[in-house]
């Protein structure tokens, strides 16, 4: 079938704006970060000093603490907008690729990456509303921006038709499903990962949220992608049944997920039982995310398999 060039050139063209836009909004998101005062300097400011003096000389109460607050807080909330703007950006460069090829725009490492990424920035944006962890944007958008990058570049595919063997309803629903469920995974994996930080004693990591913030912001997420990740996997394997005349043939790109999906319940597990919460559980949890990067790229782009569908040139 033809493919619409213009449409195709839109997408790209959006794609490109998302990724720098993600850019910029990772540099005030740590803007934030580093100029924002610590817990217990703005505690004690609060406590001693909740005034300032005006103009004309006089005690104005809260005036110190304003200042303080906005030049953080204002890089933050710029950071959030560029945030809501890369995304729908992004969103929109997945729908002129999808009408572009006239299919489900997730039919190559180019699409499903960023696909992947979209549902990264998305979590971000709804746990940011739910947790005070504005200030760790920029370490969520640093990895999707090199992500989107190496996908626009070294990964890149131009927008055409999908294999025959991918020409089926369960690309829609498989390949969604398992890209979503994994950029939402990169959420947690990234909290855990500054959990550790966090608890390693060092005073360079003392500008972290709390430690107990972070582990219950990897918790939830984890807990919200793992059964979109589990149904992937069913959903992947019936498609295997109906392409291959198998469910399971330990494919490396098969046997890499299950291994990921068997470190995700390790660490729902462990965060269950008391004895493993806290820094075992974050390294069981840091283990899943690498493995599911190395699933992203090295299995993908490395390995021979029935899984091969890269679709890079």
């Amino acid at each position: 079938m033809p493919v619409n060039t213009t449409l195709a050139t839109y997408s790209d063209w959006t794609y490109g704006a998302a990724v720098a836009i993600y850019f910029f909004a990772a540099v005030l998101y740590l803007c934030e970060a580093a100029f924002a005062r610590p817990a217990k300097s703005r505690e004690l400011a609060g406590a001693v000093a909740a005034g300032g003096t005006q103009a004309d000389g006089t005690w104005a109460p809260g005036l110190v603490a304003k200042v303080e607050r906005s030049r953080a807080e204002r890089l933050g909330r710029m950071g959030v907008a560029l945030t809501v703007l890369g995304a729908l950006l992004q969103a929109a460069s997945l729908v002129l690729r999808g009408f572009a090829a006239e299919r489900a725009p997730w039919g190559n490492m180019y699409e499903y990456g960023s696909l992947l990424t979209l549902a990264a920035v998305v979590t971000w944006l709804v746990l940011s509303r739910t947790f005070d962890v504005r200030k760790l944007g920029g370490f969520v958008l640093v990895p999707i921006v090199v992500l989107m990058f190496l996908g626009g570049t070294v990964l890149y595919a131009d927008a055409a038709p999908v294999q025959p063997a991918l020409q089926s309803y369960w690309l829609v629903v498989h390949v969604s499903v398992i890209s979503v469920s994994s950029g939402v995974l990169l959420v947690p994996g990234v909290a855990s990962v500054l959990y550790l930080l966090k608890t390693s004693g060092r005073a360079r990591f003392t500008r972290l949220p709390d430690a107990d913030l972070l582990d219950r912001l990897a918790y939830r997420s984890t807990v919200f992608a793992f059964p979109l990740f589990t149904i992937g996997i069913i959903c992947g394997a019936i498609w295997a049944e109906a392409a291959w005349g198998r469910f399971w043939g330990w494919d490396p790109k098969e046997t890499v997920a299950f291994v990921s999906w068997v470190v995700f319940a390790a660490y729902l597990h462990a965060r269950a039982t008391a004895g493993w919460r806290g820094r075992p559980a974050a390294w069981i949890n840091s283990l899943g995310f690498a493995l599911t990067v190395f699933n992203l790229f090295f299995i993908n782009l490395v390995t021979t398999g029935l899984h091969s569908y890269a679709g890079v040139g």
